[in-house]
C-alpha cells in the first residue's frame, strides 16, 4: 500500500454531543470528489482524544464505508496504553482500513526502547500497514531517527511515519538511515514542499480539510514535475496555514467548515470556541479567500 500525496487529517462533526453522520459522510465524499490522495479518520484534528472506543470505532466504519475504496483510508488507531493501541488497530483492520497511523504514547514519556517495543507489541498482534505518527509537540516524546530505522528494519508492516517535527534535518536523517522506499509523510502544512524535495511522498494535513484540492494539487505538481506550479501553490497554501493554527487544531479548521456551511460547529471540552477577535479574524480571511 502506497501512502502518497494529500491524506486530509479529518475532522470530526459532532452534533448534540453524538457524531454527526450525516455531515461526516458528507464531508468524506466532497473530499474524494474534489481530489484528495486519501483521508485519515481518528487523528489529533478528529478529537480522538475526547472520542469512547464506541465512537471511535464508529467513525472508522463510517468512514470506510463512505470511501468505498476509492482512496486509502488510514485509520487513527494509537494511544498510550499499548493495549489499547493493539485493539483500536485490530478493529481498524477489520473495518476494512488499509492502513494504521500510531502515535508515539503521550503522556508517559517512554524510552526510545519503550517506544520500539510498544510498536513491535502492535505489529505482533496485528497485521496491516502502519505509518508512525511523531509529533513531540503534543506527545513530550521524539521519535529519534535511529528508532525508526531500527524498526523498519525490524518490523515488515512499519512502512512509514508522520512527521510533525517541523525539523527537515530530521526528516532527512529519516529518509537516509531507513532508505527511498520508506514513506515520510508531513506533518506539518507548513513543511510539505520542502518535505518532497528531500524525498518525502506527502503530507497528512489540516489545510486540506478545507482545500482538499489545492493541497493534492500541489502534491501532484511536485510529482509531475512541475516545480513551478508546486512552489505557487505553496505560497498560497501558506496564509491558510497561519490561519488555521492561529489557535490550538482543529478549532480554526473546525470553525471554518461550520462559516462555510458544511458542519455544525461543536468541539468537546477542554476544546473550546475561537475567541471573538480570532473569529472575526478568520471570517475575513475567509471572505477575502471567497471560500464563504
Amino acid at each position: 500500500m502506497q501512502f502518497k500525496g494529500a491524506f486530509t487529517a479529518l475532522i470530526t462533526p459532532f452534533s448534540n454531543g453524538q457524531v454527526d453522520e450525516e455531515a461526516y459522510r458528507k464531508l468524506i465524499e466532497w473530499q474524494v470528489e474534489s481530489g484528495i490522495n486519501g483521508v485519515v479518520p481518528c487523528g489529533t484534528t478528529g478529537e480522538s482524544a475526547t472520542m469512547s472506543h464506541a465512537e471511535h470505532k464508529q467513525v472508522i466504519s463510517i468512514c470506510v464505508d463512505q470511501v468505498k475504496g476509492r482512496v486509502p483510508v488510514l485509520a487513527g488507531a494509537g494511544s498510550n496504553n499499548t493495549a489499547e493501541a493493539v485493539e483500536l488497530t485490530r478493529y481498524a483492520k477489520e473495518a476494512g482500513a488499509d492502513g494504521a497511523l500510531l502515535i508515539t504514547p503521550y503522556y508517559n514519556k517512554p524510552t526510545q526502547e519503550g517506544l520500539y517495543q510498544h510498536f513491535r507489541r502492535i505489529a505482533d498482534e496485528v497485521s496491516m500497514p502502519f505509518i508512525l505518527y511523531n509529533v513531540p509537540g503534543r506527545t513530550s516524546v521524539n521519535l529519534l531517527p535511529a528508532t525508526v530505522a531500527r524498526l523498519n528494519k525490524d518490523v515488515e508492516d512499519i512502512v512509514g511515519i508522520k512527521e510533525a517535527t517541523g525539523d527537515l534535518n530530521q526528516v532527512s536523517q529519516v529518509l537516509e538511515f531507513c532508505g527511498p522506499d520508506f514513506q515520510v509523510l508531513s506533518g506539518d502544512d507548513f513543511t510539505v514542499l520542502p518535505l518532497l524535495a528531500v524525498g518525502g511522498c506527502g503530507v497528512i494535513s489540516v489545510v486540506s480539510n478545507i482545500l482538499p484540492h489545492k493541497m493534492s494539487g500541489m502534491c501532484s505538481a511536485w510529482f509531475a514535475g512541475d516545480l513551478a506550479k508546486a512552489r505557487e501553490l505553496h505560497y498560497e497554501l501558506a496564509s491558510f496555514s497561519r490561519m488555521m493554527f492561529m489557535e490550538t487544531n482543529p478549532i480554526p479548521a473546525k470553525t471554518s467548515l461550520a462559516m462555510m456551511g458544511r458542519i455544525k460547529l461543536e468541539l468537546r471540552l477542554p476544546l473550546v470556541p475561537m475567541g471573538a477577535d480570532n473569529s472575526a479574524k478568520l471570517q475575513s480571511f475567509l471572505r477575502e479567500k471567497h471560500l464563504i
